[in-house]
């Protein structure tokens, strides 16, 4: 009988604690078993003195990691267990704060997708490396979910003006390739996949620094030239006004962007906009803290079980939010949410 190979590789290698997500038919999703395994690995990395620092990478060439098990998260909710969920997305969390906190320095090779708690076990650390096939997002909106792992804290801190850049990522789910991540700011190198092996192997030795060795410089690109239209339309606290703005911008590019806007679900919208106006006031923890309180009135809502059935389970594309507009939303039940 075949023994089935570890969802999370951890070894050590030289210098360099070493671990792989390697559960590439899911794009290494991660689910409650490579949470912990992933915690039990950081721990010992960071315990051992022969160990100078840590890598992560995804394994099978399309992802890096594609998120949280979101699918078996909806499971639970729609079966009652609440604990399940609970227990999922407070060690998730945990984990991103050890990983902001760590003492060493934390590598992550991103090469294909990376999504969701992808995000979360990388931006946290000192070392974002994407290669040209990266692809970063937080689509969660899309699922009535919320940009979580910590990137309320993350996103409006990203540079530019306003937090514009965070909260254009947070509501429309854009999608960063290669080095517009590291213009946006979520990424920080630039390496060609075909030089990533060669990375991973100097790393060994223990030397973070040979990471500029190998980066390539990232002149002005996309993101540089949507930051003025991003900055100008995505710089309120509120919908309406977003909506007005992308409305006078009259571009194709606005219309597109009001168009992602319309599709997912408003009570989302109005969630993740809120959240991201509380986090560019609080440190980290107190951000993971509100997320963590906020997974338990937002998976609740039918929204939530809705949007992963039309995205991931049903894969029709069709939800039916409630409310199913902007202008439906109820202010004082989004502060519910957040227990204000």
């Amino acid at each position: 009988m075949d023994v089935a190979e570890p969802s999370v590789v951890a070894r050590v290698e030289g210098r360099a604690g070493t671990i792989l997500l390697n559960r590439p038919r899911a794009l290494n999703a991660l689910d409650q078993g490579m949470i912990d395994a992933l915690a039990g690995a950081a721990t010992r990395f960071r315990d051992d003195p022969s160990i100078s620092l840590v890598i992560l990478e995804g394994a099978g060439g399309r992802a890096f990691c594609a998120g949280g098990d979101v699918r078996a998260m909806r499971a639970a909710v729609l079966a009652g267990d609440t604990a399940t969920v609970e227990r999922f997305f407070s060690t998730e969390y945990a984990l991103n704060r050890m990983i902001a906190e760590y003492p060493k320095p934390w590598i992550s090779l991103i090469d294909g997708v990376c999504m969701g708690g992808g995000i979360g076990v990388s931006v946290h650390g000192s070392h974002r490396v994407v290669t040209g096939q990266a692809m970063l997002a937080m689509p969660e909106t899309a699922i009535a979910l919320f940009p979580d792992v910590g990137t309320s804290y993350a996103l409006p801190r990203l540079p530019g003006a306003r937090g514009a850049m965070g909260k254009w990522l947070a509501l429309t789910g854009a999608r960063l390739h290669g080095a517009e991540a590291v213009e946006a700011g979520l990424a920080t190198h630039h390496v060609p996949r075909e030089r990533l092996a060669a990375l991973r192997d100097a790393l060994l030795a223990g030397d973070a620094g040979v990471v500029e060795r190998f980066a390539a410089a990232v002149p002005p690109g996309p993101v540089e030239e949507m930051r003025a239209a991003i900055e100008r339309c995505f710089a309120p606290d509120d919908l309406p006004s977003i909506m007005a703005l992308l409305t006078a911008e009259d571009t194709e590019w606005a219309r597109q962007q009001a168009e992602v806007l319309h599709r997912v679900s408003p009570t989302s919208l109005a969630v993740t906009l809120e959240l991201l106006r509380r986090g560019a006031t609080l440190d980290l923890p107190a951000c993971l803290a509100m997320e963590l309180a906020l997974t338990r009135a937002v998976t609740r809502h039918p929204d939530f079980a809705e949007g992963v059935r039309a995205v991931l389970v049903d894969k029709d594309n069709a939800p039916r939010w409630q409310p199913a507009s902007m202008a439906a939303l109820d202010p004082a039940a989004i502060q519910a949410m957040f227990g204000a």
